[in-house]
C-alpha cells in the first residue's frame, strides 16, 4: 500500500481494518480486534502496555501497522489519537475532578465513583457512535415480528432478561432463550422468517449464543445484534447490528450503554405496534 492510500483519519482506518481482517494471520487479527474494541487505549498506551493488554509481542504491533501501510506503530497510533483531540481536554478534566472527589471518599465511595465514571463514558461513546437510522430499522423489524427471540447468555443475560420483562409488560410476544439444561436449540427451534432474533454477546463471545444465532440465520430468521466489534461473529450474521463498547473499572465492564440501547429498542418497538 502506498503512503497516499494509507488512512489518515480514524473512520477510514477502521474501515480498512474491517476490510482486511479476514486476511490477517492469527496474531494480527488479535491486534485488530483489540484495537477496534479499545481505541482509547491504543491512542494513549505505550507499545509495551498495549502489547501486554492484547497478549502479543511488541513486534506484532509494528507488523500490524506495517501491514496497513504505515512506517511504524507510532504513525498508526497518531490516527487513533486524532479521533480524541477534540475531546481529550474534557476527559482529562473529568479525571481530575474524579480524583479530587475520591480523595474525600472512603473505599466504597471510590468504587462507586469508578463505576459511575465508567457508565458515563460508556453512554458518551454510545451517543457519539449510534446510527439512528439503524435504530429505526431495528425497531421496524422487531415491531413486525410474530415472536421476538431474545438470546443473551452469561454476562449478557441481564440485558436479555430485562428486555423479556419489558416486552411482557407491553404485551409483545417473546421467547427468552436461557439455554437452561442445554435446551437452547430446542427453545429456538420453532423460529421462522416471520420472527426476529435479538442476539447480545461481547468478547469473549458466548459460544452457545453464536451457535444458536448461526442456526437461526440459516433458517432465514432475521437477526438484530448488540455486540462490541465489527469483527464480532454476530456482526457478519445480523441484518442490523449495534457496536457497544463499554468502559470498565478495575476490569469490570459497565452495562450502562447496553441496557440503555436495549430498553430504547423495546420501547420504540412498542410505540410502532401501537400506531
Amino acid at each position: 500500500m502506498s503512503d497516499v492510500d494509507t488512512p489518515r483519519d480514524f473512520p477510514a482506518l477502521r474501515s480498512l481494518i474491517v476490510e482486511r481482517a479476514a486476511d490477517f494471520p492469527r496474531r494480527l487479527t488479535q491486534v485488530a480486534t483489540y484495537a477496534l474494541e479499545n481505541p482509547d487505549d491504543i491512542a494513549f498506551g505505550t507499545v509495551a502496555s498495549i502489547a501486554q493488554a492484547a497478549s502479543v509481542q511488541p513486534s506484532t504491533l509494528v507488523r500490524f501497522a506495517q501491514s496497513l501501510g504505515y512506517q511504524g506503530f507510532s504513525e498508526l497510533q497518531e490516527v487513533f489519537q486524532s479521533r480524541l483531540r477534540d475531546r481529550v481536554l474534557n476527559y482529562d478534566e473529568r479525571i481530575v475532578q474524579l480524583r479530587e472527589h475520591t480523595r474525600k471518599s472512603g473505599k466504597a465511595g471510590l468504587v462507586f465513583d469508578g463505576f459511575a465514571g465508567a457508565a458515563e463514558q460508556s453512554l458518551a461513546r454510545m451517543r457519539e457512535r449510534l446510527d439512528t437510522a439503524q435504530l429505526e430499522e431495528a425497531a421496524d423489524m422487531l415491531a413486525g415480528a410474530e415472536t421476538i427471540y431474545l438470546i443473551g447468555l452469561r454476562r449478557s443475560f441481564p440485558i436479555s432478561s430485562y428486555m423479556a420483562y419489558a416486552l411482557g409488560k407491553l404485551g409483545i410476544r417473546y421467547e427468552l432463550v436461557d439455554g437452561l439444561g442445554g435446551l437452547g436449540h430446542e427453545q429456538t427451534g420453532f423460529a421462522t422468517a416471520k420472527d426476529v432474533a435479538v442476539a447480545i454477546s461481547f468478547t469473549p463471545y458466548a459460544s452457545e449464543t453464536v451457535s444458536l444465532v448461526k442456526r437461526m440465520a440459516e433458517r432465514k430468521v432475521p437477526v438484530v445484534a448488540i455486540t462490541d466489534s465489527p469483527l464480532s461473529p454476530l456482526a457478519s450474521i445480523a441484518r442490523v447490528w449495534f457496536e457497544v463498547q463499554e468502559a470498565n473499572f478495575e476490569g469490570f465492564r459497565s452495562m450502562a450503554a447496553t441496557i440503555t440501547l436495549a430498553i430504547s429498542l423495546t420501547i420504540a418497538t412498542a410505540e410502532r405496534r401501537a400506531r
